[in-house]
């Protein structure tokens, strides 16, 4: 998705900046979520920089409605909103051969490196590569996951991911999400665990073929945590 000004005085990036949970006015990709007031996600995504253009690399399911979302805050500004189907999110788990404009994952370097580019009729769909190597590191994402108005953004491991910036000022549902950092108050996470362990009424989300699930439970009954989730005293 592509968020362009519609007027030479018009800025993006703070247009965005007072909406999403990270900060976009320094070095980017960064991951980010658009949360409901009372802080729980709509929508996650990777926020790009193109000249004076911001590129949301999101689901391609949900771009028409974070679009459609994203409409209602610019009000009068001049900034275009819109889908831009020229250009794919490209992936590899190697650095061996990525174009120069290729970054490792904002998320967790481990991930792989991601870059932007337009779509080639020769390219070849990672999906399935992208989720297994994904899910095998614990990482979650996109409404099928983390639920739409169902996850504080806490809880979906962002501070850990590095998907929320707690100096850049306000933005939608930010008192809240600050105020459990402050107290340390986070009382479930989103965990990658393997299918017979899952529990029916915790499951988001379920993968046989890779024997894995997501699901959402009490920090105290989590075991096994991958290597990058803190989980502090004060869950």
């Amino acid at each position: 998705m592509r968020l362009s000004p519609l007027d030479p005085g018009e800025d993006v990036a703070t247009f965005v900046q007072g909406l999403v949970t990270n900060d976009v006015t320094g070095a980017l990709p960064v991951w980010a979520g658009l949360l409901t007031a009372q802080g729980k996600a709509l929508f996650d995504f990777i926020v790009w920089r193109d000249g004076d253009a911001l590129l949301l690399d999101c689901e391609a399911t949900v771009a028409d409605a974070l679009a459609k979302r994203l409409s209602l805050y610019r009000l009068r500004r001049r900034i275009a909103i819109a889908r831009d189907d020229t250009l794919g999110v490209f992936w590899q788990a190697q650095r061996d051969g990525v174009p120069e404009s290729a970054v490792p994952d904002p998320r967790l370097a481990e991930l792989g490196w991601r870059w932007i580019a337009p779509i080639g009729e020769n390219d070849d769909a990672a999906d399935d590569l992208w989720r297994a190597h994904r899910l095998a590191l614990g990482v979650t994402e996109g409404q099928a996951e983390l639920g739409s108005d169902a996850t504080l953004w806490l809880e979906t491991n962002a501070a850990d991911l590095h998907g929320v910036s707690f100096t850049k000022g306000c933005y939608v549902g930010q008192e809240n999400t600050a105020r459990m950092n402050w107290r340390q108050k986070v009382n479930r996470r989103l965990v990658v665990v393997p299918i017979d362990r899952s529990r029916p009424e915790r499951q988001r989300a379920a993968y046989p073929a890779l024997g894995l699930a997501v699901d959402h439970w009490r920090v105290e009954d989590i075991v096994d945590a991958p290597g990058w989730m803190v989980l502090g005293d004060g869950d």
